[in-house]
């Protein structure tokens, strides 16, 4: 065991857990953002069509599969300016936040800067590389600090906040200006519910140059593919470079079936929407729900969380939810500030969605 990494968060919600598994009529698990309605077909028979290749992989990923993100970025994000040969497939986009400190060899005893409220792997991604971390919004609070990297997540996991463009446009300006990386966390893009969330690599922020910025995205959320573990990471094309060079030493590559299952979901748009179209059904019903049982729902104008609060110890939320057999993650998971908000996932079932919220109103 890594000495300094803090214990695994979800599994410390064993007790709730099983007293919501004893309700009468089952759980309803909100406690994590996994998918699960089913993979698109095309998608399906995507990764079918190439299963007896039987060679390695390219650490880079198919031209093809490059060539459909840098379009999709431009499409759905209004994103232009990226090059095929600066996107690099990841393993999911897990094991690039967890390693991509080390990957970029931050020295250790470096700082790393992340939100206040985050998700939890950003901070072990530090602690791997022997960095220190400082959670923060106010890039002065740093003093005369630099940072090696300054992490951005928008829209937020957990809060669904969504940072506005002069806000990132200041975060990249103030990087630039002391070296620092900016990477910014896009796994929640497609997801905009009251606003629209505006990519770190849209020109409106950057000013028309992607030096130190790379923008980490997935396929987890936007095309149900947690199970395949399908992101890629792109931006500055020295700092893509460096990574995949390392990459190619560490064996890091994505299975050829998923690339090429990536390539069909990079491609296509419609099941994008008909997925946001359930979340949003979904978002309504337990947002209606949360509100008329005394909650309060803060932020969340995007992403796949409602971030609510009773006023009250997050755990004892957790624990009044658990009696009524839902299960949700408690707010100090993902940092101090957390602690008298409960995140509440939207991916259920419509049939456990509509159970929860007659729980909650019965």
């Amino acid at each position: 065991m890594i000495k300094g990494l803090p214990d695994f968060p979800w599994d410390s919600l064993a007790g709730p857990a099983a007293q919501a598994r004893a309700h009468p009529d089952g759980v309803v698990d909100l406690s994590v953002g996994t998918p699960v309605d089913p993979v698109p077909d095309k998608i399906r028979a995507a990764l079918a069509s190439v299963s007896d290749r039987a060679g390695y992989p390219t650490t880079h990923g198919t031209p093809e599969l490059r060539q459909a993100a840098v379009e999709a970025l431009g499409r759905r994000y209004g994103v232009g300016g990226v090059a095929a040969d600066g996107v690099l497939p990841t393993i999911g986009s897990k094991e690039l936040v967890a390693w991509l400190p080390t990957l970029l060899g931050v020295a250790p005893g470096s700082v790393i800067v992340i939100p206040p409220l985050a998700y939890p792997t950003y901070e072990v991604g530090a602690l791997l590389a022997g960095a220190s971390v400082v959670r923060t919004d106010g890039l002065t609070a740093l003093g005369p600090r630099k940072p090696a990297i300054i992490w951005l997540n928008s829209p937020s996991n957990p809060t669904g906040r969504v940072l506005p463009v002069e806000h990132l446009r200041k975060v990249v300006t103030w990087a630039r200006e002391r070296g620092a990386i900016v990477v910014s966390d896009e796994c929640y893009m497609s997801l905009g519910w009251d606003v629209t969330p505006v990519s770190v690599l849209h020109h409106s922020v950057n000013e028309g140059s992607l030096d130190n910025v790379l923008a980490v995205h997935s396929l987890s959320k936007s095309s149900s593919l947690a199970g395949y573990r399908a992101g890629f990471v792109t931006g500055d094309p020295v700092l893509v470079a460096s990574l995949l060079e390392v990459r190619k030493h560490a064996g890091m590559m994505v299975p050829r079936p998923v690339q090429e299952a990536m390539t069909a979901a990079l491609s296509d748009d419609s099941h994008v929407e008909a997925q946001k179209e359930r979340y949003r059904a979904r978002r309504s019903v337990l947002r209606e729900a949360l509100t008329a049982a005394g909650f309060t729902i803060d932020h969340s104008e995007a992403g796949l969380y409602l971030w609510a609060t009773r006023g009250e110890d997050a755990w004892q939320t957790v624990s009044w939810l658990a009696e009524r057999g839902i299960l949700v993650a408690p707010g100090t998971f993902y940092g101090p500030t957390g602690a008298k908000h409960v995140r509440i996932a939207l991916t259920a079932t419509d049939e456990r969605v509509a159970a929860a919220a007659s729980r909650l109103t019965g």
